[in-house]
């Protein structure tokens, strides 16, 4: 089920901050009227098209900051893993370098509440047992949060499928226009572009333009 237009759900983890930092209890509540969140989640350290991932929104970290949004990531791993991949080279496949919060949602409640578990589990009444068919490890998940703790995008890749990151700063700019001008924006929409009143008349002057 989408979690678009409904609260956010809370997580109360262990996360690894600053790169280099493991820290109990970071909640996401911290940044309820204040920031916008990019939440993302991803398979596993240590692995071949995540770092590429963490690497690229790193990379773009300071574009984020700019719209007063915070980028989160999340993995089934746990803190001293992340940890440990924090502190190996980006030549060794680590992830070096990468300063925003990464959680360590090792009980995989976060990934469950959020609808990005790649499996599930299974109770065998019989046996009295359970079991989990799938992997239980986390999708690649992306949310955009508002200030509100409103989920507003959710988008939600199979493991071997790559994110394009700047897509995330577009729907961003779009989300931030909405809130100031109260206006909607159309497909391909791009900051600096015209946005249109949610009207028929409002679609008719756009499309006319266009």
């Amino acid at each position: 089920m989408s979690l678009v237009a409904k609260k956010a759900p809370h997580f109360s983890v262990g996360a690894v901050i600053n790169g280099e930092e493991i820290i109990e209890n970071f909640s996401l509540e911290q940044y309820i009227g204040k920031n916008h969140v990019i939440l993302f989640f991803y398979p596993k350290d240590f692995t071949f098209v995540c770092p590429t991932e963490i690497h690229a929104f790193q990379e773009k970290l300071a574009e984020f900051e700019k719209r007063n949004t915070v980028v989160i990531g999340c993995s089934t791993d746990t803190e001293e893993t992340h940890l440990a991949w924090l502190n190996t080279s980006k030549d060794n496949g680590g992830i070096q370098g990468v300063t925003f919060p990464i959680l360590a949602d090792a009980s995989k409640t976060i990934s469950l509440n959020y609808g990005v578990l790649g499996g599930e589990y299974i109770y065998n009444s019989d046996t009295k047992t359970w079991s989990f068919k799938g992997d239980p490890i986390a999708f690649r998940g992306t949310f955009l949060i508002d200030k509100e703790g409103i989920v507003r995008h959710e988008s939600i890749n199979d493991f071997p499928l790559g994110r394009n990151i700047d897509e995330y700063l577009r729907l961003l700019d779009a989300q931030l226009h909405v809130e100031k001008y109260g206006e909607v924006c159309p497909a391909n929409w791009e900051e600096g572009q015209d946005a249109m009143k949610a009207t028929h008349e409002g679609v008719s002057e756009y499309l006319s333009k266009h």
